[in-house]
């Protein structure tokens, strides 16, 4: 017997009732392209996946935002919501730390639903494998937004990691060692500063790091060689939680 399911039609649902919807799609557009990505990346590998998306990328959000500028009514200037341009230095400094902060949180909620339902272990294994694909793609996407050149070298990585969303919500130090090499320090880091607080161990984020560093650095130069100094669950002084030394091979 075929269950007595009665829904209404778009066209009959109230204002209150249409925002839900509205928000639904677009959260599945962000998972859609989200999707395409992943999948083009494993037909085609990461490189030529970048290459995509900087193309498809740049084509879709200016339809989303031409789109929805038409709709809400907001006015647009090359490409960019006009009224992010009436905005102070500091509001789009504020600005730029909640998109940052809102990206962490992200990762959060995401590792703590995996973990909840399947474990520790699991949402480790999906952590560290989501960061092969994230960390080069931001750091090919930062580098093509600060025109550096195909081999930047250490100055190039240098300049990569400030502009890193991390960077937005964590302190972080740089010290030359050499002309060849320095160490990148994470002096200040929320997630572990939030576990302290709370009277709880170091996240042992060392497996993440060995894979979130080297493919970052590859990335903007396939020269630099990353090496780990000191990462949770290993012991560190109080000044630092995670330390990396990067060393250019020519």
């Amino acid at each position: 017997m075929s269950a007595n399911v009665q829904v209404k039609p778009y066209e009959e649902l109230s204002e209150a009732e249409l925002i839900p919807w509205i928000m639904d799609g677009l959260r599945r557009t962000i998972v859609h392209y989200g999707c395409w990505f992943r999948e083009v990346e494993y037909q085609l590998g990461m490189e030529k996946a970048m290459e995509v998306e900087a193309e498809a990328g740049d084509a879709a959000f200016a339809i989303i935002l031409k789109r929805l500028s038409r709709v809400l009514g907001f006015e647009m200037e090359d490409g960019m919501p006009k009224a992010l341009k009436s905005l102070s230095k500091d509001k789009l400094m504020e600005l730029m730390e909640a998109v940052g902060t809102n990206w962490l949180a992200n990762d959060g909620v995401w590792f703590q639903a995996v973990e909840k339902r399947h474990g520790m272990y699991a949402a480790k294994r999906c952590n560290d494998t989501c960061w092969t694909r994230f960390s080069p793609y931001e750091a090919l996407r930062i580098k093509r937004l600060l025109n550096l050149p195909a081999l930047p070298g250490l100055e190039g990585l240098k300049a990569a990691l400030g502009y890193r969303l991390y960077a937005r919500v964590n302190e972080q130090t740089i010290e030359d060692v050499d002309e060849r090499s320095f160490i990148f320090r994470m002096v200040e880091c929320r997630v572990q500063s939030a576990r302290k607080r709370k009277g709880l161990d170091d996240y042992p984020c060392k497996s993440a790091g060995l894979v979130e560093y080297p493919y970052f650095a590859a990335a903007i130069d396939p020269r630099i060689q990353t090496e780990c100094v000191g990462c949770p669950p290993d012991p560190h002084p109080e000044e630092w939680w995670c330390a990396w030394k990067f060393t250019l091979n020519e």
